[in-house]
């Protein structure tokens, strides 16, 4: 096509295929350390080009994404879904999160519970 894009800004992308929904939480994603391109940690600014891999932190788990068109502006879902290529490995949801099992009752996490916490927003 005439016009195509060959390179945009990670966090336009993840915009625009609808991974995050607005491109502030795309931009403090990349801040946050929880965006990744090509295995690097990536900054807002980062371009990304069709084949290249982001991983990213969203909706409460890992994401695998194949760029398979670029884009800068939000589209409908079915088109945002011709941009990507999900190569998210599947995982059961009993193995979720077992880090983080607490029972509610059990009161205000102690500082060793914490630093568990820390270490798996990191991540």
């Amino acid at each position: 096509m005439a016009g195509e894009l060959l390179s945009t800004r990670v966090d336009r992308w993840l915009w625009a295929v609808r991974i995050y929904p607005s491109r502030s939480a795309a931009t403090g994603a990349c801040r946050g350390g929880h965006v990744k391109v090509n295995r690097m940690p990536a900054k807002p600014a980062t371009a990304v080009r069709v084949g290249d891999t982001v991983t990213a932190y969203a909706g409460g788990r890992m994401r695998v994404l194949e760029v398979t068109r670029v884009i800068e502006r939000r589209v409908g879902a079915a088109l945002a879904a011709e941009c990507l290529a999900d190569r998210t490995p599947p995982t059961a949801r009993e193995d979720a999160r077992p880090a983080l099992a607490r029972p509610a009752s059990s009161g205000r996490p102690t500082k060793r519970d914490r630093r568990r916490l820390d270490r798996f927003r990191r991540s």
